[in-house]
């Protein structure tokens, strides 16, 4: 199911023995568009500390009526857990030393969106702890990070081929592969009111010095997209129309080209 992930904001995480606090924000990884960690404050139970959970610890579907998310973790396992400072970039050093706590197979270098498996839950089953020699490997072998504080890159602006047609507003997540699907596009500045939505896989260029996201689309295109609703739930046949419009195959079908890799400056 699509969702806008700002409705994640404020959901309780629950683990088997009790609650430990609720999600602020999340962090993606920038070459995937996969939602890889979110950050939830834990309140008085921790001091206020902020604690990373991983969607591979989720263990079912979120309860959006209820805003909940149950975690397969003990609050001891998360009390223990190793600190992160979200004030700066989660390094992939940090990551390994995360995922070796809770001894979580590494999702990189696999050939789907979590390595070796299309969905988080995946890589929970049949777990077994990462050999020490493993852990060694990945830490020198590791290419730099490439997780983004959504919260940073929200308010973005966005350039189309042929000049700016707004900002970076938010993000539309699928909520079993936690795969971000669409970037929101608020044009108000040139269409007041007006929202629609871009593929990551149409994006050409994050650019963190200057602040903006360059899309491989026209302002007549995006202008003439059909127009997203937040308070309407999003169905495959208004997805179907998004791609019809922009002339690009959908992602679900078997022919559908691959995500070009993404161009980063200012890293």
């Amino acid at each position: 199911m699509l969702r806008n992930a700002k409705d994640l904001h404020g959901f309780t995480i629950r683990a088997t023995d009790g609650e430990i606090g609720t999600v602020d924000q999340f962090y993606f990884d920038d070459e995937t568009w996969a939602i890889r960690y979110l950050t939830v404050e834990t309140g008085g139970w921790l001091g206020g500390r902020i604690v990373l959970i991983s969607p591979i610890s989720v263990s079912g579907p979120p309860d959006w009526l209820s805003k909940r998310l149950d975690v397969s973790l003990t609050k001891k396992q998360v009390e223990n857990s190793p600190d992160v400072d979200t004030r700066q970039p989660v390094s992939r050093q940090h990551e390994i030393e995360y995922l070796g706590y809770y001894d979580y197979p590494f999702y990189w270098g696999g050939s789907n969106l979590w390595g070796p498996e299309p969905y988080p839950a995946g890589l929970a089953l049949g777990m077994s702890p990462l050999p020490k020699a493993v852990t060694a490997r990945a830490g020198e072998n590791a290419d730099d990070s490439h997780l983004r504080n959504a919260q940073e890159v929200t308010g973005y602006y966005i350039e189309a081929s042929d000049g700016e047609i707004g900002h970076l507003d938010g993000f539309i997540i699928d909520d079993e592969t936690w795969a971000i699907r669409y970037v929101e596009v608020a044009t108000r500045n040139w269409w007041p009111g007006k929202k629609v939505l871009v593929s990551p896989a149409w994006i050409e260029l994050m650019s963190w010095e200057d602040s903006k996201v360059y899309v491989g689309l026209s302002r007549k295109a995006i202008q003439g997209a059909p127009e997203y609703t937040g308070s309407l739930p999003i169905t495959r046949q208004y997805e179907a129309s998004l791609y019809t419009h922009y002339g690009r195959p959908p992602y679900w079908l078997p022919h559908a080209k691959p995500r070009p890799s993404l161009s980063l400056t200012g890293v």
